[in-house]
C-alpha cells in the first residue's frame, strides 16, 4: 500500500505525538506468542494460521476450533468441551453434526494448504476429537 503525500504527513505527525508522550506505551497490548507445531503456526496477535508457510483463511469459528484443539495437542475432546468453548453454549442434540461440519472445513483448508501434512484431526467414535502431531 503507497500513502500519499497527505497520508504520510498525519502518519509523521502521529509518530511525533507518539515520541513526545511515552506515557502512551502503556496501552501498548503485549504481543501473545505464536504457536508452532511442526508446519503449523497460529498466530493470535494477528489471527494469522501458516500451515507450510502458506497463510489458510479461516473463518472465526474454524480459527477458534483450530486454536482449541492445537493447545490441548494429544487430548481427546468430547463434542460437548469442543462445543461450549468454541460455541459457548451447552451442547444440545444438534449441536455435534455442528462441531462436524466445522472440523470437516478445517481440515480441508489445512490439508490442502500442507498435503504432507505433520498434524491430524483425528474423530474419535461417539466422543469428540484430537489434535496430534505425527513427526
Amino acid at each position: 500500500m503507497k500513502l500519499n503525500e497527505d497520508e504520510k504527513k498525519i502518519f509523521e505527525d502521529f509518530l511525533s505525538f507518539l515520541q513526545l508522550h511515552p506515557e502512551l506505551k502503556k496501552w501498548e497490548l503485549t504481543s501473545e506468542p505464536v504457536l508452532s507445531l511442526s508446519d503449523l503456526e497460529i498466530d493470535p496477535s494477528q489471527r494469522l494460521v501458516r500451515c507450510n508457510q502458506k497463510e489458510v483463511a479461516l473463518t472465526t469459528k474454524e480459527y477458534n476450533l483450530l486454536c482449541l484443539l492445537a493447545v490441548n495437542n494429544g487430548r481427546v475432546l468430547s463434542y460437548s468441551q469442543i462445543y461450549e468453548k468454541v460455541w459457548g453454549e451447552a451442547l444440545t442434540v444438534n449441536e455435534r453434526g455442528t462441531v462436524g461440519y466445522h472440523v470437516r472445513n478445517l481440515r480441508r483448508k489445512l490439508y490442502s494448504a500442507d498435503p504432507h501434512h505433520p498434524f491430524i484431526i483425528e474423530s474419535i467414535r461417539e466422543i469428540g476429537y484430537r489434535f496430534q502431531t505425527t513427526s
